[in-house]
């Protein structure tokens, strides 16, 4: 017979920077499980060395650290131990990045601009169950059925975009890429623009980060 949520044994990471998110974590957490034990890091390199050393079964980890995205090590923390159950929990728009941290592992999706309640349930659920999906993420599932291009908005990129896009990611300007690639700079800007529209971004900012989320340079 199943132990009932409340005696449970469970042991917990909970990675984020933001000491402050952490500690509320661990407060609404101790209330659903009160024999939960718990590790905290505000470090990314932290995290797959804790799961490794530390029998963690559970962790709650933001999907954005001063060191990179957490994005890259879900697949090493699966790896560290196959049955973990990750829950992203994330300032970042649950319908633009949720599908990708699904995809490389992560059991749930939870937004940091959830109301408390919403955050409560969410915790019992993924902690009962082993995961959560919001209504948001449960409809980018359906959809990704039939439009696998959700997983990867790169892929929405001719191969002329992808390689111009790959070339600023790289730290090129107009003039160098039309001289690369033997083009107009006119003809390197109106790519450009099309590249920022369909991806749906507006600076180079974001372009690298897509391009470092998505594909390696």
């Amino acid at each position: 017979m199943e132990t009932p949520i409340e005696n449970r044994e469970i042991t917990i990471l909970l990675a984020d920077d933001h000491s402050i998110v952490r500690q509320g974590m661990e407060i609404v957490i101790s209330d659903i499980v009160p024999n939960a034990t718990f590790y905290h890091t505000s470090s990314l390199k932290q995290v797959v060395e804790l799961i490794e050393t530390k029998g963690i079964e559970m962790a709650i980890i933001d999907a954005h650290f001063p060191e990179g995205n957490s994005l890259h090590i879900l697949p090493q923390m699966k790896a560290a131990n196959p049955d973990i159950k990750i829950l992203i929990f994330t300032g970042l728009e649950e319908d633009l990045h949720a599908l990708k941290f699904i995809k490389a592992g992560a059991n749930g999706y939870l937004s940091k601009l959830s109301e408390e309640e919403e955050i409560r349930e969410a915790l019992l659920k993924f902690i009962e169950k082993g995961e959560y999906f919001s209504d948001i993420s449960r409809n980018l599932l359906v959809q990704l059925v039939y439009n696998p291009n959700l997983i990867n908005p790169l892929s929405s990129l001719t191969k002329r975009e992808l390689q111009i896009a790959e070339l600023y990611a790289e730290g090129y300007g107009n003039l160098e890429i039309s001289n690369q690639l033997d083009i107009k700079q006119n003809t390197v800007s109106t790519i450009k623009k099309n590249i920022f529209e369909k991806l749906k971004i507006e600076n180079l900012v974001e372009l690298i980060e897509l391009i470092k989320t998505h594909h390696k340079i």
